[in-house]
């Protein structure tokens, strides 16, 4: 078992006093668990919280390698991508495509610290006008090319048929639902958090919401063997495994490339296949998806 720290220990370690402690775990969704009676603390999960909070990443000494025939990319997971991922590998012989899912800010970082070549994100502005340019300004040096992958539908998925009768998220405090969650950093996580904030529900009471799997299949997993009662995710993922999808909104998904890179031979490659009869079709055949915007290159301040 991972090291568990006391509330002394992480208000020492964050600089602040035990009463912040409880209040970053019901504002802040600092990880925590009350298994004992008494807060206790995941000592790696509190280190992602910060590093998950951290703005002005500095940059770091790695560099990107400028292989031949190898592309990798890092951020928000998503099932279309997955297939587009394969379906890039058989259009193009030779080429090898990486991918890590460490979320749309994990994306970010990697792409600042020069880890991969495109990062994944749908990190919508406060006013949710527009995706992932301020939070590109935030996290680089300089905003990269924005193109669009695709639209999908988020929303909170449930066991078929919705036995529990849930209507949004109000109804997790009301019925004491346990859910399962995203991790720190994902973009699905944090607008699962802006919806509990509207329904006047603290994290900390809701059961289940320091249980964050890495992938939107995973969510379905859980939900499907019952495990959990609801967590956030995208359309694709209930359909795929026949689960009751609640939509909240439909929103963008982009690839963000570093402007001195756009034009390297293995990102021109992937980004034209997102306008080939075959990519489509692979969207066509997975509900939730929209292709109106895929592959055109995006601008701060365009409408969605």
């Amino acid at each position: 078992m991972e090291k568990l720290l006391s509330t002394k220990e992480v208000a020492q370690r964050l600089s602040v006093n035990e009463k912040m402690v409880y209040t970053l775990i019901t504002e802040k969704g600092l990880p925590a668990t009350k298994i004992t009676g008494k807060w206790l603390f995941p000592a790696h999960l509190v280190e992602q919280w910060v590093e998950s909070m951290t703005i002005n990443y500095p940059t770091g000494t790695a560099e990107m390698p400028h292989k031949s025939g190898l592309l990798m990319i890092a951020g928000s997971d998503d099932i279309l991508l997955d297939r587009a991922l394969s379906l890039f590998m058989q259009l193009n012989a030779g080429y090898i495509v990486l991918f890590g899912a460490v979320g749309s800010l994990g994306g970010l970082k990697a792409l600042r610290r020069g880890m991969c070549h495109m990062a994944t994100s749908h990190l919508a502005d406060e006013n949710e006008k527009d995706y992932n340019f301020s939070f590109a300004a935030s996290e680089l040096d300089a905003l990269p090319a924005v193109v669009n992958f695709c639209r999908r539908e988020q929303g909170l998925i449930v066991a078929k048929g919705n036995p529990h009768g849930i209507r949004g998220c109000s109804d997790i405090a009301e019925k004491d639902l346990t859910v399962v969650n995203r991790p720190l950093g994902t973009s699905t996580r944090i607008i699962f958090d802006q919806q509990l904030q509207e329904a006047g529900i603290k994290p900390a009471h809701v059961k289940g919401y320091g249980n964050a799997v890495a992938r939107h299949l995973d969510i379905g997993l859980e939900i499907l063997t019952g495990r959990a009662d609801v967590g956030p995710g995208i359309r694709p993922a209930a359909a795929l495994l026949g689960l009751d999808f609640l939509p909240l909104r439909w929103e963008r998904f982009d690839l963000l490339i570093p402007k001195d890179s756009f034009f390297d031979k293995s990102i021109q490659q992937f980004l034209a296949m997102l306008h080939e009869p075959a990519f489509h079709e692979l969207a066509a055949s997975l509900p939730g998806y929209e292709l109106s915007l895929a592959g055109r290159m995006l601008f701060p301040g365009e409408s969605r």
